[in-house]
Parts: C-alpha cells; sequence; structure tokens
C-alpha cells in the first residue's frame, strides 16, 4: 500500500495532461496546433525514457538506485505542472510546448524509476500482479479526485479555475506522497550489472515475448488514448452534457476500482495474458454501442461508462505485471537486471500511444470537417462519435488477439526465475 502511495498525486497531473489540457488549450490555440504540440512533447520522452531508465540500472547510492531519480525528477515536475495549468492570458503555442517538454521529463524522472521499484519488490507471479494492482489502484483514486474536481468547484467543467486548483493540490500532495513511500518502502540491492549497450539491444530484439507484448501494449495504448483525449469533446458536441463530463468519468473509474479485485481473482486462475485478452475484449463489446449514441443520450453513455469502467484499472495493472516477468527472461539471458532499461521503453510505448492518438485524431477531425467551436456542427460530430467509439475497438481486438495465446505464462515464470538464480548463485 505504501509503495502505491504516489501514485495518487500523479495522476492529478496525469488527468489534466491527457483529458483536460487538449481541449482546453485547444479551445484558444486551434485542435491541430495543440494536438502537434502536445505530440512533439510526448516524442521528447522517445529519448530521454531508456536514457534514464539505463541510468537508473547503472546508478549505485546507499539510497539505491531507483529513490534518487524519484526525489530529483518531484521539483521539475511541480514547477512544469504549474505553469502549464495557471498559463498567462496571453499564452501561446511555443509556452504549452516548452513547458510541456519540462513536464514530460519530470514525469519520466519520477515515474520510470518508480515503476521499475515496483517490478524489483517482488519476484513472484501473482505478488507483482498485487503490486502494481496497489499502484494502479491509487493511480485510479487519484484520477477519480481530479475528475471529481470540477464538479466539487462547481464548474462542472474543465476551465481555468478548476485547473489552478488542481495544481495546488499537486504541489502539496505529491511532496508528501513520495517522501513517506521513499523513507517506509525498501529497494533490494542486487549484484548484477547490466551489459553494454550492443549485447543489450540485441537480447532485448531476442526477447520475443516482450516484443510482443509491447506491439500489444501499444495497440491497446492507441485504442485508451483516443478515448481519453476526444472525451471532452464527445460530452459537449455528440451528447451535448458537458455538465455531465465529471460525473461520467467519476463512474467510469469508480468501476475500476471497484472491478480490480475480481481481476486479480481471475488472473490467479487463468493467468495475467487471459485475464488481460478478457477485459479487453468485453471493452470492445461495449464501446460497439457508442457510435449510435446522439444528443441526449447521456443515460445511455452512463450505462456504457459504468460497463466499459470495469476493464480499465486491469487494463493498466495487468500489463505492467507481465512486463515486469519479461524482465526476468532478459537477466536470466545475461542482461544484468536491467528492470529500469525495459520501463523506459515500456514508458516511451505508453507515451508513444498516446501522442499518437492526439497527434492523429485532432488533425484529423479537423481534416474531416469537425470544427470543437460550433457546438451545432452535426456532421462533424458523427466523424468525432466514429474516432471516439469506434476506431479503439480495432486496435483492442488487434491487441487480443496478440495476448491469447500469450507464451509467458506461470510456469514459463517459474522457469525463467530458478534460472536466473542459478546464474547468480543464489537458492532458488
Amino acid at each position: 500500500m505504501l509503495y502505491g502511495l504516489p501514485a495518487l498525486p500523479l495522476a492529478v497531473m496525469g488527468v489534466p495532461m491527457y483529458v483536460f489540457l487538449p481541449g482546453f488549450y485547444g479551445e484558444t490555440l486551434g485542435l491541430a496546433a495543440v494536438g502537434a504540440a502536445l505530440l512533439v512533447a510526448r516524442l521528447w520522452d522517445v529519448i530521454t525514457d531508456p536514457l534514464i531508465g539505463s541510468l537508473g540500472d547503472r546508478l549505485d547510492t546507499r539510497w539505491g538506485r531507483r529513490r534518487p531519480l524519484i526525489v530529483a525528477g518531484m521539483p521539475l515536475l511541480l514547477i512544469s505542472a504549474w505553469a502549464l495549468f495557471r498559463p498567462p492570458t496571453d499564452v501561446g503555442l511555443a509556452y504549452l510546448l516548452g513547458w510541456g517538454l519540462a513536464a514530460y521529463l519530470g514525469w519520466t524522472l519520477m515515474s520510470l524509476p518508480y515503476t521499475a521499484w515496483g517490478a524489483e519488490l517482488s519476484e513472484d507471479y501473482d505478488k507483482r500482479a498485487s503490486l502494481t494492482a496497489s499502484r494502479e489502484g491509487f493511480m485510479l483514486a487519484g484520477t477519480l479526485l481530479a475528475i471529481a474536481w470540477p464538479t466539487l468547484l462547481g464548474t462542472g467543467r474543465a476551465d481555468a479555475a478548476t485547473l489552478a486548483g488542481l495544481a495546488w493540490l499537486l504541489v502539496i500532495a505529491l511532496p508528501i506522497a513520495v517522501l513517506i513511500t521513499v523513507w517506509r518502502v525498501p529497494e533490494y540491492r542486487f549484484t548484477g550489472h547490466p551489459v553494454g549497450w550492443r549485447a543489450g539491444w540485441a537480447l532485448i530484439r531476442a526477447n520475443r515475448p516482450f516484443m510482443r507484448l509491447l506491439l500489444a501494449y501499444v495497440m491497446n495504448g492507441l485504442a485508451n488514448g483516443l478515448p481519453a483525449s476526444l472525451f471532452t469533446l464527445f460530452v459537449a458536441h455528440v451528447l451535448m452534457a458537458e455538465a455531465w463530463t465529471g460525473p461520467l468519468l467519476l463512474i467510469y473509474f469508480v468501476t475500476g476500482i471497484a472491478a480490480l479485485p475480481g481481476w486479480l481473482w481471475l488472473s490467479r486462475r487463468i493467468g495475467k495474458h487471459r485475464a488481460w485478452a478478457l477485459s479487453m475484449l468485453w471493452t470492445s463489446l461495449v464501446f460497439a454501442f457508442v457510435p449510435f449514441l446522439g444528443p441526449g443520450d447521456t443515460w445511455a453513455f452512463l450505462v456504457i461508462c459504468l460497463l466499459s469502467g470495469v476493464g480499465v484499472a486491469v487494463d493498466m495493472a495487468l500489463p505492467a505485471a507481465i512486463q515486469a516477468d519479461l524482465v526476468d527472461l532478459d537477466t536470466a539471458g545475461g542482461g544484468g537486471r536491467r528492470t529500469g532499461l525495459y520501463f523506459g521503453i515500456w514508458n516511451m510505448a505508453t507515451k508513444l500511444a498516446l501522442a499518437l492518438a492526439v497527434g492523429i485524431a485532432f488533425p484529423m477531425l479537423e481534416l474531416l470537417g469537425f470544427d470543437a467551436t460550433n457546438i451545432d456542427d452535426r456532421e462533424g460530430t458523427l466523424t468525432l462519435a466514429l474516432f471516439y467509439g469506434a476506431v479503439p475497438i480495432a486496435f483492442k481486438l488487434g491487441a487480443t488477439a496478440l495476448m491469447w495465446r500469450f507464451p509467458h505464462d506461470r510456469r514459463a515464470q517459474v522457469a525463467t526465475r530458478a534460472r536466473v538464480h542459478d546464474m547468480e548463485g543464489e537458492p532458488s
């Protein structure tokens, strides 16, 4: 529980970055321009994620490998969030891009060592799922708080007052949560050292289960990124119920937290990969009804949010737990416990998928005639509904096909751990 705690305030940062900011800045700077700026900012992580991940693997201090980087990244993240959430009245595209680059760098310095740390806290197949579930459960709790913030303030929408309040919340809560976790959660030291870059990349390319999982994760990330970035626009323009934005998201994420223990129970019986695949199939089935909605169908969409929310937490928790198992394959091949590098590539894929979702969807919507400033544009809203509800299903089904017969299950993990212990001279 203490390990998962920092995920709550980090989610307070994540929700505005992925859900509120595109629409907030898009109203004044244009959807295509904002989409391009956020795409560039997120692609910055293509460089920083592997470098910071590898740095953490090689770092050796009395406080560990992961905790010093987390503490170092916190001030940068807080300053950047303050600038993005409280912009000046004459804000321009360069302002958004500059602070976006800084925010994603600070986020990487914190979140990447944080996820790698969790993967190293246990070697057990099921316990790793519990650790990631704790982190993602707190992440969803923070998401709920951020989503409910407009309703709590009485505005019901992601306006300037909402973002300013979230900035204050982040500045207060993040340092407290991080310091408690760094103080109370142990970090284990390992004797192995990472191999060189050339040999290391050869090992990564040879890790076929990892490459397969990564492709499935990117496809599923695109499927999740499209609705996330278009949610506020969908509610305002298709349903014409902007005041419902907060309550709808609240129901979605509350359901995700409530359903998470059930998915963990299922994963212990049928395996993490098969449970994740079933969650993606369920979400695809529910989302098939979204393109048929129109003005006034708010209650029908509320039911869809309730049903699709069942899979949101497991969609984040189980893939990361599977990823932790696949780092062991690299270690067994002589990689030297490169958890940071692997999660650097993992984070890079996460942000790339979300960046592509915004960078592709926003310009395509404008190209196909959608006008965010015209609330009565019925032709454009059909395009919006298809991008929001139909396109993600294709990516979900593709990811499901890759994971349904995934080769690295519980039995394979036990055998891999035995090889690692034999290699390092430890009892298995």
